[in-house]
């Protein structure tokens, strides 16, 4: 019989780690399967430009997995019983089940409301397709002269404050962040973010935590009002809830609790990759939840499971930071250069050339999926061929 693998979410992580099995794996030893609610894989690191009215190119995943032999099954995960080691799902045919010998959970993270009264019914959050969308059409409905309060001064919200303020300048845009802006970077990073922050006109409230949203404007912790007719929400990511029902170790976060080859401590034939994964990093850190954290967890569960299903040797993957790549608009960018455990050193690349820079990444991570098995100076090169065959300009344009 077929050794059953299920892989539960097309994200990055989720989509890599089904090819690379897929290639590594013979067909008639092994029964792959993609679970997914959405047809088309979702860029998750470009839905702020989705969210300001951008048209991204659909990637339908049974083109992108074609010839892999993955079955892609669109439907909606509803449980896991980690006991029985069977998924329960539902479709447009209803509910059904399926059964797995080895799972690999995928289902990544949401928006993170952290429970601030009002969040849930008046912020917009961008960490998904639907909810980009719906910032979508709020953005083009909102007048000229609206308020926009950007909550959140991480990396999700330079970006979506920075892509807000450059597609509609006639909006008030504005960004608060409970520490200062870009504390965390060098210090040429930080001159350089604050000056295409003011260039963009964007308001900063540094050392403001937010502690209540209402329908036009959000309150802070000293009592103040900042007036806000769109807010969105960007200060964390939750991991899915499904995670903490699966009856496996986790974190209080929810995260599961894995090994160095991303398997659950609790359960052998449950692996978990990506930001639903707790994964020690470069001096035991945590890995942050992102796609630079997610990727290399999934190259390493696909080659963990592969090599044991084999009986090859289990190989580790390296778990390191590299840089922190930011886009602050469509022209600008930040690659704050790092530690292999995620502290800013003083080199940092700024300006068209970081745009350009964070543009090849995005097409990289995107073409990942796709090439799961292509070596890092392989895939470097199909990146920049595809980028080139896209015509002038093509890594700056969207």
């Amino acid at each position: 019989m077929q050794h059953r693998i299920i892989v539960l979410g097309a994200g990055y992580t989720g989509a890599i780690a089904a090819g690379r099995l897929a290639r590594r794996l013979h067909r008639e030893d092994v029964a792959i399967t993609l679970v997914n609610a959405e047809p088309d894989f979702v860029e998750r690191v470009r839905l702020h430009q989705l969210a300001t009215g951008q048209d991204l190119r659909p990637r339908p995943l049974r083109e992108m997995l074609a010839g892999t032999g993955v079955e892609l099954r669109l439907a909606q995960v509803t449980g896991v019983d980690a006991e029985r080691r069977t998924i329960a799902v539902t479709d447009g045919n209803g509910a059904g089940e399926l059964a797995y010998d080895t799972l690999v959970y995928a289902l990544g993270s949401g928006w993170d409301d952290q429970g601030v009264p009002g969040t849930t019914e008046h912020a917009h959050e961008i960490a998904s397709r639907p909810g980009a969308l719906r910032l979508r059409a709020r953005l083009a409905r909102l007048e000229a002269g609206g308020t926009v309060v950007v909550v959140g001064g991480g990396l999700t919200g330079l970006e979506a404050a920075t892509e807000i303020a450059e597609a509609r300048p006639d909006l008030d845009v504005a960004l608060a962040a409970r520490g200062g802006l870009g504390d965390w970077l060098s210090g040429k990073g930080r001159a350089h973010l604050r000056e295409v922050i003011d260039r963009l006109g964007i308001t900063v409230h540094e050392h403001t935590a937010v502690t209540g949203v209402e329908a036009d404007r959000v309150v802070t912790a000293d009592g103040a009002a900042v007036p806000a007719d769109v807010t969105v929400w960007t200060t964390g990511f939750a991991v899915h809830p499904i995670a903490r029902a699966i009856a496996v170790e986790v974190t209080g976060t929810g995260q599961i609790v894995v090994d160095r080859t991303m398997r659950s401590v609790s359960h052998p034939d449950v692996y978990a990759v990506g930001d639903a994964a707790m994964v020690a990093g470069p001096g035991d850190k945590p890995l942050r939840m992102s796609c630079a954290s997610g990727v290399p967890t999934a190259w390493q569960a696909a080659d963990a499971i592969a090599a044991r299903l084999t009986g090859g040797r289990v190989p580790t993957v390296p778990l390191r930071y590299f840089n922190q790549c930011i886009s602050l608009g469509r022209k600008e960018g930040l690659i704050q250069f790092v530690t292999a455990d995620d502290r800013a050193v003083r080199a940092a690349l700024t300006g068209r050339l970081a745009a350009a820079y964070k543009e090849l990444v995005c097409k990289g991570a995107a073409w990942g999926v796709a090439h799961p098995l292509l070596a890092p100076a392989r895939r470097r090169r199909v990146v920049r061929e595809a980028a080139r065959a896209d015509g002038p300009g093509a890594l700056t344009r969207v």
